[in-house]
């Protein structure tokens, strides 16, 4: 251990500036509040700003620190003014959690829409892109930084009736090796989350129906769907210090969904 630099040691946020996209709920709601109560001053992202707000004001109300900025990822023009804007307020970007995601598709793949394809990869692939584009400048000018990626284990494993959104979970994670080369002289570390089933308002459509709750659950060698709070330990880790030799690397959260294949009791 002597060996290791002590500051890697820490997970403190303090003095950072995080930017969280999909922030007004579920894993990104999340991890913002766990970005705050360590310190971190917290970007919040999404389209509605009256869910930004509230957010905000439960971050506020522990003590933290918190800018709600609406911001559609979809669009160019969103991702830069709320850059401009995070910038203004802080001085710049220091960590991006990207975990905005749209699914407007469900069923067999080949009862998609051209229009399906474009609308999920415009959010789950080049909103991530767009999002580091226009962090990558700040970054670089504050001695490095940290992007965590969202996915999914739909991104790993075939999901049914997921199949648009499946592809694009798989981009992310390329994407995320991808950047992970380019940015490291830029001393920017790029890592990607991969959360199994997760009870949040996006995935309501699995654990409101008692027959597809059941088939999911069955898969999971846990036997449960995670909380939010269940990613923010990997993320915190992720964003700090104590990842600083950790880059292109993916991290499997799924109650070990992914290597039970229904084996399990």
């Amino acid at each position: 251990m002597t060996d290791i630099p002590h500051h890697t040691l820490k997970t403190d946020l303090t003095g950072k500036v995080a930017l969280i996209t999909g922030a007004s709920r579920g894993i990104g709601q999340a991890i913002a509040e766990a970005y705050a109560a360590n310190g971190a001053k917290v970007v919040l992202a999404s389209r509605k700003q009256e869910g930004l707000d509230a957010v905000a004001a439960v971050i506020r109300e522990a003590g933290g620190e918190a800018l709600p900025v609406a911001a559609h990822t979809g669009s160019l023009e969103a991702v830069e003014a709320l850059v401009a804007q995070a910038t203004e307020a802080y001085g710049g970007i220091d960590i991006v959690v990207n975990n905005a995601a749209t699914n407007p598709h469900f069923g067999p793949i080949l009862t998609s829409e051209e229009s399906h394809w474009d609308k999920t990869f415009d959010v789950n692939v080049k909103g991530y892109f767009r999002v580091v584009k226009a962090c990558a400048g700040s970054m670089t000018a504050r001695g490095g930084g940290k992007v965590i990626n969202v996915a999914s284990v739909a991104g790993k494993a075939p999901q049914p009736g997921m199949g648009v959104y499946c592809i694009t979970k798989a981009g992310v994670l390329m994407l995320t090796e991808v950047l992970a080369v380019e940015l490291a002289t830029a001393n920017i570390r790029v890592n990607a989350i991969i959360p199994g089933f997760v009870k949040t308002k996006f995935s309501r459509a699995v654990w409101d129906s008692p027959q597809i709750n059941e088939a999911v659950l069955k898969v999971i060698p846990q036997h449960r769907m995670a909380a939010p709070e269940e990613l923010t330990g990997l993320a915190l880790f992720l964003a700090s210090d104590a990842s600083s030799f950790v880059t292109g690397a993916s991290f499997v959260i799924d109650g070990g969904q992914l290597v039970g294949s229904g084996l399990g009791p």
